[in-house]
């Protein structure tokens, strides 16, 4: 059994979404960060950093925090969606890296300063805004000769997708980035991406 600690953000729903896809059942733990209880003692224990989403795994004793090392973490247990061969691994955890390091702290970034910030900053909002879909146009030219970021479906295509799934939160459009549209909504078909994506939502199990 794995205890899921998260709450409904791009990061939190990711290792929901994997979870569901490798059928390892778990329990999901509210951690509102809105209230600040990512910072309560108890969840310290577990995610030093004070951020969501973290588990333990009951089986194996094994705590981690970060969605990336999490994703890893469940993908090698299981044996799925993270290839075996040297090649197909480090293509994988390429993209992984490429939406840790670039998707999420620039769209996160952007979705603060567009909807969050006490006050307008044009200058961050433009900043954030063209690194966003800078970053898009880089999925847009892999997604065109590759069905999926890494090619198969894989932990960097879960990873990724919460995020660009909430693009009109962030006030962007993918209009212009049809090879990301097929791919946004294929994955939205997947029913392990549904229930993973509504994780922790009113009247769902």
């Amino acid at each position: 059994m794995i205890d899921l600690y998260t709450f409904t953000t791009p990061n939190g729903r990711k290792p929901a979404i994997l979870l569901e896809e490798v059928g390892l059942p778990y329990t999901v733990h509210k951690i509102d960060i809105s209230k600040g209880e990512q910072f309560e003692p108890d969840f310290a224990a577990i995610s030093p950093n004070g951020k969501i989403p973290a588990i333990v795994d009951q089986e194996t004793g094994v705590t981690l925090f970060e969605s990336g090392a999490i994703l890893i973490y469940l993908a090698e247990k299981t044996g799925k969606l993270l290839p075996q061969d040297l090649q197909g691994r480090h293509q994988v955890i390429q993209w992984l890296m490429f939406q840790m390091a670039g998707v999420g702290p620039m769209f996160g970034q952007l979705g603060h300063f567009r909807r969050s910030a006490p006050e307008t900053i044009d200058y961050a909002i433009n900043r954030y805004e063209k690194e966003t879909l800078r970053l898009l146009g880089v999925m847009e030219k892999q997604l065109t000769d590759h069905p999926f970021l890494a090619g198969d479906y894989s932990i960097a295509d879960i990873a990724t997708y919460p995020w660009v799934a909430a693009y009109d939160h962030l006030g962007i459009s993918l209009e212009t980035f049809p090879q990301v549209q097929k791919w946004t909504t294929t994955l939205a078909e997947r029913p392990a991406v549904q229930k993973g994506m509504a994780v922790l939502q009113p009247n769902v199990a």
